[in-house]
């Protein structure tokens, strides 16, 4: 009786299987046959051309001006009026500041007087040697050295001159036509003749130094063209060319090198900017990076062949921030998949935007 149970038990759960794998195979028959529809992927695409490839090297660095000049006083008296702010243009000659004028017009006065004086005593020397003072070509160059050392006549001279000059001084003039910079002084208080009171900036002269590395040397010239970008205002980019290598590695294996700027527009001597040194390699066979895609681990461009994409190995060359170019695998006038082929297949079809 057991045993009849148990054959039961087995045959029950035999055909229970059975019908389960039964099942499943029909499942997958009808996966099978259920045929999917085909997507028209919407693409834009380019003709390949050969055309000029700007190779590009990227580096960091500063904006600093060709032409700037730390103003100084020459007297230390209190300045009486100050014409211009930070940020104001001058034109060069301009008055920018101007000190208290009653002292150095009386030291002026007092080295005139000092110099006649010596006139004086130089003429009652000559006299005295028996020479005419109008006449010093009669006077023996060793008598006459005498006599103007004796009478101090030089010194006066000299101190006359040098009150001439400060007094003459006493006015800061623009050297150059620019901008008023680190202007922090007030009037009333007394000049220094060793700080700096402002600094005149020719904005026109901005250059930006930043540093190459050494193999890259032969990458660059003086002449290339430079696109410079600050941080603070990516927009404001500008165009300049590489005006400056100087020949010396230093400790960190870098060089050295300037880019003097066409228009600097609104850019601040001491700006942070990214500099893009871009060198004509002559033509090539360029695509845009968003025409590379990688499958398999490999660099694939989508041709467009009778409405589908055609997936082509490729190998790139050198490269830009924007394009590479293409050793291998394509032909000039193919039409090439820019925009579109990130979830394309081989034959897919694909549909141009216009």
């Amino acid at each position: 009786m057991k045993n009849a149970v148990h054959y039961l038990s087995v045959a029950i759960l035999a055909g229970a299987v059975a019908c389960s794998e039964g099942k499943t195979e029909a499942e997958e028959d009808a996966a099978v046959e259920t045929i999917l529809p085909e997507m028209t992927n919407a693409v834009t695409v380019m003709k390949l051309e050969i055309t000029d490839f700007h190779h590009e090297l990227i580096s960091n660095g500063k904006l600093l001006a060709g032409r700037s000049a730390d103003m100084r006083f020459e007297s230390a008296e209190p300045v009486a009026a100050i014409h211009v702010r930070n940020g104001d243009r001058v034109d060069r000659g301009q008055p920018v500041a101007e000190l208290a004028a009653f002292r150095l017009e009386n030291k002026t006065v007092q080295a005139r007087d000092a110099l006649d004086r010596a006139k004086l005593d130089l003429q009652d020397i000559l006299i005295g040697q028996g020479f005419a003072p109008d006449d010093s070509s009669a006077v023996p160059p060793a008598t006459w050295e005498l006599a103007l050392t004796k009478s101090g006549y030089r010194q006066a001279q000299a101190q006359y001159e040098l009150a001439l000059h400060e007094a003459r001084n006493a006015v800061l003039r623009a050297p150059f036509d620019g901008v008023v910079a680190n202007l922090f002084s007030k009037t009333f208080n007394q000049a220094s003749t060793s700080d700096v009171f402002c600094t005149i900036i020719d904005p026109g002269s901005l250059e930006a130094s930043f540093s190459v590395l050494e193999n890259e040397l032969s990458l660059i010239r003086t002449g290339d063209r430079v696109v410079i970008t600050p941080f603070a205002r990516p927009a404001d980019s500008v165009e300049g060319v590489l005006s400056e290598i100087n020949p010396l590695v230093d400790e960190n294996g870098t060089v050295r090198v300037k880019a003097r700027i066409s228009h600097p527009g609104q850019l601040f001597e001491g700006m942070n900017v990214r500099v893009s040194i871009q060198r004509s390699l002559g033509k090539q066979m360029v695509v845009p990076k968003e025409a590379v895609v990688i499958r398999s681990g490999k660099q694939v461009v989508f041709t467009l062949v009778d409405g589908k994409a055609n997936w082509v190995y490729v190998r790139t060359g050198l490269e830009n921030a924007s394009q590479y170019t293409i050793v291998e695998g394509l032909n000039e006038g193919d039409i090439i998949i820019t925009d579109g082929n990130i979830n394309l297949a081989h034959e897919s079809p694909v549909e141009v935007k216009q």
